[in-house]
């Protein structure tokens, strides 16, 4: 959530970053309004108060107290009264400037280019050549369904469109990818947790994902519990608010946790784009990456955590470039984004496989999460960052892709074969 401190100070700047986005300000003034609505109506109930105090302590100085109270009692019966009902206004006043400021993106860091959509990203470094083949290389879907460790015919019988069952060596090689990411991730220092996959409307809402993305989440009725519950999109979400409410200390800082979990995700992208294979489903699963930071060193936090998120390319020998999403591609949440693509040979083109973004205190913030440098010390908003590390969906389809031989069979990646247990996939499904 955006700072109203700083929108009061510093409004011009708000409006040029919000432009920035492609986004209206308008809320600017209607928030700065309500402010001062709610400020003036402290002000008015604070001059009450005060007013009636001088009432109270005249009876209290009158030598005919009796009489001094029987005089002035009405009119401190009639300040109550104003009072109260001043008072009943600030909470209203208090919601509307919450809700407006709850549908304002994060302010971009200075490094974010300008642009309004992907074609203006920019890349920042490159690794590997997009691999040779003398023969025409297949998409990932093709490769698997014809191997039969994919089975999308039978998935859309059981859920429907953008659903898949992987099977045999399919299961084990995304297992083993899954398993491969966590013992990274260990190396790296980063604590797992195995996080619930369910979640209360204050957790989403903490972590920017209500109201925003309403639409694109699944909601599971919460009547027998007395409120709705909500499958993650991501495990940022309860890595991210386990801490909500907590002052920690500055000295345990950063935090750095990972989880592998089954993310759930109604909008599966544009239109007609990634109807196919593993790129886009409903459900899919991924290893998260999370930091909860101080807020001095977040953005050198951002370049490893992009770090840890490519080192895993590089093992399995995957191609890949890193992006600098532009102003009018970086998410609700993020200061600064960066998108590592993978090359798809099947595609001819390099697709998303990871984004890693510095909330600042956006989400901390909303989620009230802080800490202290020392005891005693006032209590400050710590920074928070996210990204994959990677989706087992996306990386199978890269290695399979990147992999394929001639005759129809695919190589594991070295890396990989200790977590697999095989070394190839042969063309009739079988391992070696």
């Amino acid at each position: 959530m955006l700072n109203l401190e700083l929108l009061r100070r510093e409004p011009d700047h708000v409006r040029v970053a919000t432009r920035r986005r492609g986004l209206g300000t308008e809320f600017v003034d209607r928030i700065l309004a309500l402010d001062q609505e709610r400020r003036a109506t402290i002000t008015a109930v604070e001059a009450l108060k005060a007013e009636k105090n001088g009432l109270t302590a005249e009876i209290g100085r009158a030598a005919d107290k009796k009489a001094a109270a029987a005089e002035l009692r009405p009119r401190i019966a009639a300040l109550d009264a104003r009072i109260a009902e001043a008072g009943e206004h600030l909470p209203t006043f208090e919601q509307r400037i919450d809700a407006e400021l709850a549908d304002v993106p994060n302010l971009l860091d200075g490094s974010v280019p300008d642009g309004s959509d992907e074609h203006a990203n920019r890349l920042v470094r490159a690794s590997g050549d997009p691999p040779r083949s003398t023969f025409a290389p297949k998409p990932h879907w093709e490769i698997a369904e014809r191997l039969g460790i994919l089975d999308v015919e039978r998935a859309s019988a059981l859920s429907g469109a953008r659903f898949s069952i992987l099977r045999g060596a399919g299961a084990r090689l995304s297992r083993a990818l899954g398993a491969f990411f966590l013992d990274r991730a260990a190396r790296n220092g980063y604590v797992e947790i195995a996080p619930p996959l369910l979640v209360n409307r204050g957790t989403m809402w903490s972590t920017g994902q209500l109201t925003k993305f309403a639409d694109q989440m699944y909601v599971v009725d919460g009547e027998s519990a007395g409120e709705a519950l909500f499958l993650i999109p991501t495990a940022e979400v309860p890595l991210t608010a386990m801490h909500r409410g907590e002052i920690l200390a500055g000295d345990t800082l950063p935090l750095r946790y990972c989880a592998q979990t089954p993310c759930f995700r109604k909008e599966a992208g544009a239109a007609g784009r990634d109807t196919r294979g593993l790129i886009r489903q409903h459900q899919f699963e991924k290893v998260e990456l999370v930091w909860v930071t101080l807020p001095e060193r977040s953005f050198d936090d951002l370049e490893t955590l992009a770090r840890n998120a490519t080192g895993l390319l590089d093992e399995l020998g995957l191609p890949y470039r890193v992006m600098l999403l532009c102003a009018g591609d970086t998410g609700f949440n993020s200061a600064k984004t960066y998108d590592v693509e993978v090359w798809l040979p099947g595609a001819d083109a390099y697709r998303e496989i990871s984004s890693c973004s510095n909330c600042t205190d956006f989400q901390a913030r909303r989620a009230q999460i802080r800490f202290r440098r020392e005891s005693g010390a006032r209590a400050e908003l710590v920074h928070t960052l996210n990204g994959s590390g990677l989706p087992l969906g996306r990386t199978f389809a890269a290695v399979l892709e990147n992999f394929q031989r001639e005759d129809g069979g695919v190589t594991v990646p070295d890396a990989l074969r200790p977590f697999a247990g095989f070394a190839s996939i042969e063309p009739d499904g079988s391992v070696r």
